[in-house]
């Protein structure tokens, strides 16, 4: 199969996750309402609303914390960006190599 026929999952915003999470958490809808009515997975939904609803403290010795999508937006940015200052101080430290011994 080729990467053109491949699936390829819908990208939804931090507001719409968050939005379509309080509709099971705080509206009433059962998780297969909202996922029906919005037209997304129910697994999807249901990660959402995992991660919205808050942690409990029988359970906050779980292997991983759990993050809000909010925070897990940002962590996925800040790694991006940490990953791109680390090849463009890679460069910079190939370049200053470069022009010393040009220099020499």
């Amino acid at each position: 199969m080729t990467n053109e026929q491949k699936h390829k999952r819908p990208k939804y915003s931090l507001e719409f996750k968050q939005d379509a999470a309080k509709l099971v958490l705080e509206k009433g809808y059962s998780q297969q309402q909202a996922a029906d009515h919005l037209g997304i997975s129910l697994s999807a939904l249901g990660r959402w609303v995992r991660a919205e609803s808050k942690p409990s403290t029988k359970g906050s010795s779980t292997k991983k914390p759990s993050l809000s999508l909010g925070d897990h937006d940002e962590l996925i940015r800040l790694r991006k960006e940490n990953e791109q200052l680390r090849m463009e101080r890679e460069i910079l430290k190939k370049a200053a190599v470069f022009f010393a011994k040009e220099a020499e």
